[in-house]
């Protein structure tokens, strides 16, 4: 980077001050206000706040079917669909209101089909799918094996008349039409299936000069395990003829749909071409793929099973209704569906259209991973920026290579002195980024002893501000402080032997100058070490950390820098920070404040084993994302305080914005949760059946109550009074794919609302072995359940088969494990089996230590839990007492509200 004037790298020289340099009486006039500061905070905070208004939550005005016309999209077309569906309530694979929502997508398809251009060919079907096994690598679904059977799907498909290629090169649109038990899914995924049915009609009626086919599948089985996707890609006779895939998804309700996984760079660039309202981040497909959201979609099946290209579209606004009661339609902003929509019916006509668009997605199989890999992001919500990997590298290196080049230059003609002040200025980045960290983090252990809640801001997230940003925001000052001083005491130093002559104050006035621009320009040095690292690691958003390097360092050229080593420093310009923050501010603003925003709502499900996290974590997550934004975002902004009569003010205002947020949570003034943003709280009634195979003859019946927020249940059980619960750390639950930590129990009224012709049953037919190895099978009957999780210890079974009705379904090999474990989860429809033939095959050295132990001791060789959709009289009498602020929190590994639990141990 260019040197500042006056730079203490430069070489010694007489005495002389230059006219840029005020007399001593003058110095204190030259110092910054407070209140030029205290606006330049207010215009960067506006600045941020105002970009993320316009890419996150602008959205076009909703169309109806009159204004949208026969060939285009409209959201109050789609919305009736959405509200009927919504409208079912909750709709798992295997209930009656499943079924009716697959009767009315297949009714909506049929009058599509009906009203169709007469120059296009309309095919519908109603696929009904065999058993089947799914295995995927990765993810989520590490240590598990997927089985799934009687799922039904609409699958509709759309090409022009008297083009019989084009049915040979079809354009996959894919959502999901069923939902988790908690809630009626609103917006995960209705919304996609009524922006689905209304892009099907629009395409219906322009489909007559396409050159490739679309097929629009509506599936069911999404949120068992992506069973619905897998069923229809290895099974339906048309599979083989997708060429490129299209996912609509929800991780949130409303907003606008995000492009957040694309495959291909051809295809992301045809989307930008033709996106009229374009939302796309790479920044989220780094988050998504490296597993810090524990969550996938039906992509990972395309892409892992098919190979496929594709894009991925998810909504991600109030995220932490996920899968809640609150996924309703309430909370569905107008213009989200009409975004969605417009978007995309664009893009199917256009790629569709293209023969070059078929082209490339033919060839896609036969290009590298680096040629298919692509950097894309919008900006304000109105341009999308697409170029290639391989560009984004060879530009980084670019100017990695420069500036490493321009430093080094520096610091070789500064010598010594210029050196020092560059390993004080690194001090600087790494104190800054430590006390902006550690007093948030101070906060976020406090929180859960002097509020409510642990987390006492889901409902408000404005609250971090106050909480987190203001206290992380001050110890960044403090720690650049402590930079600058460093730098004051060398800086002087080193005026005292070169420039002997200058009066004292003179001499401290311009030390100041001097410290102030390295500390401007070690955010230089931070963003370059952050695009070295993310270039290496070929992160995708590594582009921004180019324009927060690249943007102030032209600035600070253009304004500040100067290639004479004699003149004396001025103060940085305060236009030269404007120029320098203008481009980062508009390009990354938003996508900060989206990912905190993301973060926060995600808070609510963060304990995947309830009880197993510390209350304070949650908080401490977000605080600590959120000092690292500040740090690293505020250090061109905080350089301008130091000389400037602002430190006082900046300390009393941020001070006063935690103490007033402090305040707010601490008295239960503003909620911790609210009816429409709830604490997920489930109730489970138990039937556990393990203690029959140690002679007991009466399974063990109770009700369960546990959350994946962190924090005990106190507050909610002022209202279950009466109800006999029970809490702590000893009401533990092994529920197979997890374990309840901590939680309540009660045995009021638990042996009503089941019976033990429900109870499942592991039996041993056999058990049989050779010199070296053993061959067990089981017999797994689920009775009335077509929905269950079967967990095998790896450490005592070598490997295992599954059969049903003489067909394998899962074979021997390939078998991945996580803490020891391997995982059937199954989910099926009403006509699903229920007999299973589990055969277990292991060494005698592996279980003859186990069998030598006490039966009380011993482990378990299999562990079983059986779930029945049925809401108990006990469980619907708890749930009608819960604080209106709880709601059921539901995924593919959660129980229904009756689950019933049994096991083998290993010295069967």
């Amino acid at each position: 980077m260019p040197r500042g004037r006056g730079s203490s790298a430069s070489v010694p020289e007489k005495p002389k001050v230059d006219e840029g340099v005020s007399s001593d009486k003058d110095n204190s006039r030259h110092r910054r206000s407070p209140y030029l500061l205290l606006g330049l905070l207010i215009l960067f905070l506006h600045g941020s706040w105002s970009v993320y208004r316009m890419q996150f939550a602008s959205l076009p005005l909703p169309l109806d079917a009159e204004q949208a016309g026969k060939r285009g999209f409209s959201e109050a077309s789609a919305l009736k669909h959405v509200k009927y569906l919504s409208g079912l309530g909750p709709h798992p694979v295997g209930s009656d209101s499943l079924d009716l929502a697959v009767q009315y997508v297949y009714a909506e398809a049929e009058k599509i089909k009906k009203t169709a251009h007469w120059d296009v060919d309309v095919q519908l079907e109603l696929f009904h799918t065999d058993i089947g096994a799914n295995r995927l690598a990765g993810g989520l679904f590490n240590g598990k094996t997927l089985l799934y059977s009687d799922l039904k799907h609409v699958i509709l498909r759309i090409v022009p008349k008297y083009l019989p290629e084009a049915e040979e090169n079809l354009i996959l649109v894919s959502s999901h039409i069923d939902t988790v038990s908690t809630t009626g899914g609103a917006g995960d995924c209705s919304s996609c299936v009524g922006v689905m049915l209304e892009l099907a009609r629009g395409v219906s009626q322009s489909a007559h000069g396409f050159k490739s086919g679309v097929l629009f599948l509506f599936n069911t089985g999404e949120e068992e395990g992506l069973d619905g996707a897998h069923s229809f890609i290895t099974q339906h006779h048309w599979r083989n003829s997708v060429r490129f895939a299209v996912d609509l998804e929800a991780m949130g309700i409303s907003g606008k749909s995000t492009l957040f996984q694309g495959t291909h760079h051809w295809a992301l660039e045809s989307f930008a071409a033709v996106a009229k309202y374009p939302s796309a981040q790479i920044a989220t497909q780094d988050v998504f793929r490296s597993g810090a959201i524990k969550s996938a979609t039906d992509f990972q099946i395309y892409q892992e099973v098919a190979g496929l290209p594709g894009l991925d579209f998810a909504y991600t606004d109030t995220t932490s209704v996920y899968h809640t009661k609150n996924d309703k339609m309430e909370l569905l902003k107008p213009g989200s569906l009409q975004h969605i929509g417009e978007n995309m019916l664009a893009f199917l006509l256009h790629a569709a259209s293209s023969p070059k668009f078929m082209k490339d997605a033919h060839q896609a199989k036969q290009e590298s991973t680096e040629e298919k890999r692509a950097i894309f992001f919008d900006v304000l919500g109105m341009y999308m920026v697409v170029y290639s990997q391989r560009l984004a590298t060879m530009f980084h290196n670019s100017i990695i290579f420069q500036s490493l080049l321009i430093w080094g230059t520096s610091l070789l003609m500064g010598g010594r002195p210029g050196l020092v002040s560059f390993g004080i200025s690194c001090l600087s980045i790494i104190l800054t980024l430590i006390f902006s960290i550690f007093l948030p983090v101070v906060v976020a252990f406090s929180l859960p002893h002097i509020c409510p809640f642990p987390v006492s801001f889901v409902a408000n997230p404005w609250l971090v501000i106050g909480l987190f940003g203001s206290p992380a925001l001050l110890g960044a000052f403090i720690g650049q402080h402590i930079g600058f001083i460093l730098l004051n005491k060398h800086i002087k130093q080193v005026y005292s032997r070169t420039k002997p002559g200058l009066t004292g104050n003179t001499v401290d006035y311009i030390v100041g100058l001097e410290a102030e621009r390295w500390i401007f320009k070690s955010g230089f040095i931070q963003w370059l070490i952050v695009l070295i690292l993310g270039t290496y690691l070929k992160v995708g958003a590594s582009y921004v950390a180019l324009i927060w390097l690249v943007s102030p360092a032209f600035a600070y050229g253009l304004m500040e820098a100067t290639l004479s080593p004699v003149r004396s420093p001025k103060q940085l310009k305060v236009v030269t920070l404007v120029l320098a923050l203008a481009v980062p501010v508009v390009s990354s603003a938003g996508l900060f404040i989206r990912m905190v925003d993301v973060m926060v709502g995600s808070i609510v499900r963060v304990d995947r084993n309830p009880g197993g996290l510390p209350d304070w974590l949650g908080n401490v997550v977000v605080a600590v994302g959120i000092a690292i934004v500040i740090s690293f975002t505020f250090v061109y902004l905080l350089s301008y305080v130091h000389i400037s009569g602002a430190k006082r003010t900046l300390l009393s205002v941020l001070c006063a914005l935690f103490g007033l947020a402090l305040l707010l949570v601490s008295s239960g003034v503003v909620p911790a949760f609210t009816e429409d943003i709830a604490r997920p709280v489930n109730v489970v009634h138990v039937v556990d059946t393990t203690r029959m195979n140690n002679g007991n003859t009466d399974p063990l019946s109770y009700i369960s109550l546990f959350s994946n927020t962190p924090g005990k249940l106190t507050n909610e059980l002022t209202d279950l009074r009466g109800e006999e619960f029970s809490c702590g750390r000893n009401m533990t639950v092994d529920f197979v794919t997890f374990t309840v930590k901590y939680g309540c129990r009660s045995y009021k009224g638990s042996n009503t609302g089941w019976s033990k012709s429900e109870v499942p049953v592991l039996h041993v037919e056999s058990d049989s072995a050779t010199d070296d190895d053993r061959r067990t099978v089981v017999s797994v009957d689920t009775k009335s359940s077509t929905r269950w999780t079967l967990a095998i210890n790896r450490q005592e079974i070598d490997d295992f088969t599954v059969d049903v009705d003489s067909e394998q379904l899962v074979q021997l090999g390939g078998k991945s494990e996580v803490d020891g474990w391997h995982t059937i989860q199954f989910a099926g429809g009403k006509s699903s089996p229920t007999k299973f033939q589990l055969t277990l095959f292991s060494s005698n050295a592996t279980r003859s230590s186990a069998e030598e132990a006490k039966v009380e001791d011993s482990p378990l060789l299999v562990k079983l839990r059986t779930d029945v959709n049925r809401v108990t009289p006990t469980v619907e009498m708890i749930l009608e007492k819960l604080p209106h602020w709880c709601t059921p929190f539901g995924k593919s590994t959660s129980p229904y509200t009756l689950a019933f639990l049994t096991a083998l141990p290993v010295n069967i």
